[in-house]
């Protein structure tokens, strides 16, 4: 049956548009190395424009679905991890060097719309709230990293009421509010920052900084989406991986 784009539903074009190629591509039927539609023939495949198009390839193209060749297209990666090459990792909220001693300073811990690049990355039709925390990871009182969470208020709404300098977000997430977290992606790059996340990490008005896109998903549902900025001469990123026992 061909996928279409509904009209009807309270999801945007481009959402619609995002999540149809995703599931071609995770079924096979776009197949690794090969060539999707151009931007022209997308367009009139699922007769939306060609903003939407654009939103929606340079989002999957961000999450290494895709990838732009110059003067040749935009082709399908390899990025699904095989069965038998499947890894566990036991989860951390600060993914730091094991034994790194932190305080934890609340800067925002509040309601917000959410924008259209959040509404893609979790699901949220425009007319929903979010809930916003952003927090200062501080080591011996210096700051180390800069994080912001997004996370639908319905989810757990007793967020915003909650301590989140002494308590882990993921804690507060499966235990008070009854959501187990069953899959983490990270994505690492990057990042410029602006000038006032430089002045929050103590470094020069001009800077860039590694950062951590961290999604959370109960079973098929995002619930959350983290955005991590290290201090570069500060400590590493640390995700340890296990192999799955058979």
């Amino acid at each position: 049956m061909k996928a279409i784009i509904d009209r009807e539903s309270h999801k945007k074009l481009y959402l619609q548009l995002y999540e149809i190629m995703k599931v071609k591509m995770e079924s096979g039927e776009w197949e690794v190395d090969s060539q999707i539609p151009t931007e022209d023939d997308l367009c009139r495949l699922f007769d939306v424009s060609k903003a939407t198009v654009r939103l929606a390839v340079s989002e999957l193209s961000r999450q290494g679905y895709l990838k732009r060749q110059q003067g040749k297209g935009t082709f399908v990666c390899k990025r699904i991890i095989p069965e038998e090459l499947s890894m566990v990792t036991s989860f951390r909220e600060l993914m730091l060097e094991a034994g790194v001693q932190f305080t934890t300073k609340v800067l925002a811990q509040t309601v917000m719309m959410p924008t259209e690049d959040l509404a893609l990355n979790l699901d949220v039709p425009e007319d929903k709230h979010l809930i916003y925390i952003k927090r200062l990871r501080l080591v011996n009182s210096e700051p180390v990293l800069l994080q912001e969470t997004f996370i639908p208020r319905h989810i757990c709404p007793q967020l915003l009421e909650e301590n989140l300098e002494t308590t882990s977000l993921q804690e507060i997430i499966q235990d008070h509010c009854g959501i187990p977290i069953t899959r983490v992606q990270d994505y690492i790059s990057i990042a410029s920052l602006t000038r006032t996340e430089c002045e929050l990490l103590g470094l020069s008005s001009e800077c860039v900084a590694l950062m951590l896109e961290q999604l959370l998903f109960s079973r098929a549902a995002q619930i959350s989406y983290t955005r991590s900025l290290k201090h570069p001469e500060r400590f590493k990123f640390f995700i340890e991986l296990e192999r799955t026992p058979r």
